[in-house]
């Protein structure tokens, strides 16, 4: 069965309401404006700015000591549905409104006129009211004035619309942009770390924004043998640029370790594609920072050999809980400079010792202070945590990044390596007769 005409345009009506999300408009500087306004060109004590909904009348606005609600609703659903401006010259007459309380006893109303807040495609969200408490005629000017005070609501209703609708799209592409980049986050860092015997490993990354790309990476890889391999690093730059220059950075790395595990040679090796990469090229040079590792099962331990160009020193955290750096002397960046040299050191993870790897947006970040972190920063911190595992420093890390909050402005990769403690025997024997 068709639906009546009627309730069709009262269905469109309303439909308007919910589009423009009217009944949850919040009230505001500019409708209480208009509201005052509308009271000053009729010389009456009410005016209101109303939405009105299936069976609600909402007042947005009101200007004097506000009349019972029930005479707005019925005068208001009439202003809607009535084409041009509604004038009633004594409601006291009207048979919608005589037996309000408002009409028969205080404030009185006696004489209302409004002018319907229309959409483009003509469709009426609510009116903006005038009320006086003695009866009267309302003149073409004032009329003329209340229809242009509710032409500035509607307005303002568009352009709250077009706000929300503005934001809503920026929060949807900010969305998508964010799960685009988790997405080529993980791209660039392994999925999971490789279980290597006698060593626990453990990694973290933790961004500074959401919906940008970093270019800080690390890695863990088996090589011939018994030996282990892995890096650490961070390119330059944030977005797809570092992206891009992130996977060539980690492909190359494994590829120059399986052709030549020498740490020194596998930055060297680098170097060289990052220099012919862009050799001639008119952008900027690409480059990079790295520690590259080698790790030897050594009896209850691992003998470790680092290679570091233009990287912070891995922090060796002993079973004692002293903390040493891990720094060879010397270690420029990579790719940008000339004829560039690389660091290598050789050091020993005992038994219970740990070894942390980190990127400098950790160390570069503010303290409280003002002051950069720093690794003597880092160093004390690590020191006072005491002996540690893999896992335990990367909670002591992320706690670290979590008490900085706001004084963390750069990504941070963080790569730790821990040698179990010895586990000790009970004394077995037997106990001879005398």
């Amino acid at each position: 069965m068709p639906m009546p005409l009627a309730s069709a345009a009262e269905a469109r009506r309303l439909a308007a309401v919910r589009r423009y999300a009217a009944l949850d408009t919040a009230s505001g500087a500019a409708f209480d404006r208009v509201a005052a306004l509308a009271a000053r060109i009729f010389h009456a004590p009410f005016a209101t700015v109303t939405i009105v909904g299936d069976d609600t009348v909402r007042v947005i606005a009101e200007h004097g000591p506000p009349p019972r609600r029930a005479i707005l609703k019925r005068l208001c659903a009439a202003a809607v549905r009535h084409s041009g401006p509604y004038v009633v010259d004594d409601v006291l007459l009207d048979p919608r409104a005589a037996g309000d309380p408002a009409v028969r006893g205080e404030p009185g109303i006696r004489f209302y006129a409004a002018a319907a807040i229309t959409t483009a495609d003509g469709e009426a969200l609510g009116s903006v009211n005038v009320m006086d408490t003695r009866p009267r005629q309302a003149g073409e000017e004032e009329l003329a004035c209340l229809r242009d005070l509710a032409a500035l609501v509607m307005d303002e209703l568009e352009v709250r619309l077009t706000t929300h609708r503005t934001v809503e799209v920026e929060r949807e592409l900010r969305a998508g942009a964010e799960r685009l980049a988790r997405t080529l986050q993980r791209t660039l860092l392994p999925p999971a770390l490789p279980r290597v015997p006698g060593l626990c490993a453990a990694a973290a990354y933790h961004p500074v924004s959401a919906d940008e790309v970093g270019g800080d990476f690390y890695d863990l890889f088996t090589l011939d043998g018994d030996r282990w391999a892995f890096f650490l690093g961070d390119v330059c730059g944030k977005g797809a640029d570092a992206a891009a220059l992130t996977s060539l950075v980690r492909y190359t790395l494994r590829a120059a370790a399986v052709y030549d595990a020498d740490p020194h040679a596998v930055l060297a090796n680098l170097d060289a594609v990052l220099q012919q990469e862009h050799a001639g090229g008119e952008t900027p040079v690409p480059y990079c920072t790295a520690v590259f590792g080698v790790l030897q099962p050594d009896g209850d331990g691992f003998g470790v050999t680092l290679a570091t160009g233009g990287h912070p020193p891995a922090l060796a955290v002993r079973a004692d809980g002293t903390v040493e750096p891990i720094h060879p002397a010397g270690g420029q960046l990579i790719g940008i400079l000339r004829d560039p040299q690389f660091a290598q050191v050789s050091a020993r993870l005992n038994a219970g010792d740990a070894l942390l790897l980190y990127t400098d947006g950790l160390t570069e970040a503010r303290t409280p202070t003002g002051s950069m972190l720093d690794e003597d920063g880092l160093t004390a911190h690590l020191a006072a945590a005491g002996p540690t595992s893999a896992d335990s420093l990367l909670t002591t890390v992320h706690d670290l990044i979590t008490a900085l909050g706001t004084g963390v402005s750069d990504d941070t990769a963080v790569l730790a390596l821990s040698v179990p403690p010895a586990t000790r025997t009970p004394f077995s024997g037997s106990l001879g007769a005398a």
